[in-house]
């Protein structure tokens, strides 16, 4: 570990998707010459979603991954400095903050976290293969592209809920797949989604394999009953895991205020508990989880480190 770090920064951001990015563009016009550290996934969780629909300005959608380079392209063309690697360590019990990137020091003056949540997935093979084409973890973001289609919702809690009522206003049929015998989600989420009579259920069930390929994508799951072992094919147009999520906060432990599910807690908008540390996106949002939300938030985290910095003055 260094003995001495580089010169301070005026705005330092953790992240790549939607919400650092938007930041980035904000603090760069606002001379606040920001530095973008993003890990092996420049862009998020975006750069693997085919196409968006529900970004305004994009009439007839836009991929994912054009998305996210066009606001890395923006964010450039103001000034912003971008550099890869893994975080390995943060201290923010004193100002300016440090920032290790590997054995390298950075310090920052202010700090804005958009380092996003990362989606509880199956642990299947080919998940991540067939992503974006029939597996979603986003009703909101891809329910559109399943009109009059079979869908199974993995999940038994409040989220799944939400996602497969949501659904059954596009498919022609929604099945739940559960582990349990019963939900877990609030008696109102539950009762709307059992009187719905497009959804369906399968008790004590798991999802162990997914039948697709990158062509044609998802077209069934394998179905196994946990207290008999028994498995069957079933046949399905995509697969919506609804598991929940774990926000990227692993590094902030011990220093940042957060919920029990490890996401930032914040006050307006996006100031943390430590003055000059912002969170922006999905690391301090459990609710939304869409690109749109933590773009205004990257904005908000932004303007406020902006201002903060003119509260320090001159060095």
């Amino acid at each position: 570990m260094p003995a001495t770090c580089k010169s301070p920064l005026e705005t330092l951001i953790l992240g790549s998707g939607p919400a650092g990015l938007t930041a980035a563009i904000y603090s760069a016009r606002a001379r606040c010459c920001p530095l973008v550290i993003h890990g092996r996934q420049p862009g998020g969780q975006l750069t693997t979603t085919t196409v968006i629909e529900n970004y305004p300005g994009f009439v007839e959608g836009i991929d994912g991954g054009e998305l996210m380079a066009r606001m890395q392209q923006q964010a450039e063309r103001f000034g912003t400095q971008f550099l890869e690697g893994e975080v390995s360590r943060v201290e923010l019990t004193k100002t300016p903050f440090r920032i290790w990137l590997d054995e390298e020091c950075y310090q920052t003056k202010t700090l804005i976290i958009s380092t996003g949540a990362s989606p509880k997935m199956l642990g299947l093979p080919n998940e991540w293969e067939l992503y974006g084409r029939g597996v979603s973890v986003c009703a909101t973001c891809d329910g559109f592209f399943f009109k009059e289609k079979d869908i199974v919702v993995v999940g038994g809690g409040d989220t799944a809920m939400e996602e497969a009522s949501f659904l059954a206003r596009f498919a022609r049929r929604v099945t739940v797949v559960h582990r349990r015998d019963e939900l877990r989600a609030s008696p109102p989420l539950q009762k709307r989604a059992m009187d719905n009579k497009k959804i369906g259920f399968r008790w004590n069930s798991q999802v162990v394999a997914i039948h697709g390929d990158q062509q044609r994508g998802v077209h069934g799951v394998r179905l196994r009953d946990v207290h008999s072992g028994a498995e069957e094919d079933f046949s399905c147009d995509g697969l919506f895991i609804a598991i929940g999520h774990t926000p990227n906060t692993e590094l902030f432990k011990g220093q940042l205020h957060m919920d029990q599910d490890g996401y930032l807690l914040t006050k307006n908008g996006c100031e943390t508990n430590i003055p000059g540390v912002f969170a922006a996106g999905d690391v301090q949002d459990p609710n939304f989880r869409q690109a749109i939300t933590a773009a205004g938030s990257g904005c908000m985290a932004a303007m406020l480190a902006e201002r903060y910095l003119d509260t320090l003055g001159e060095d």
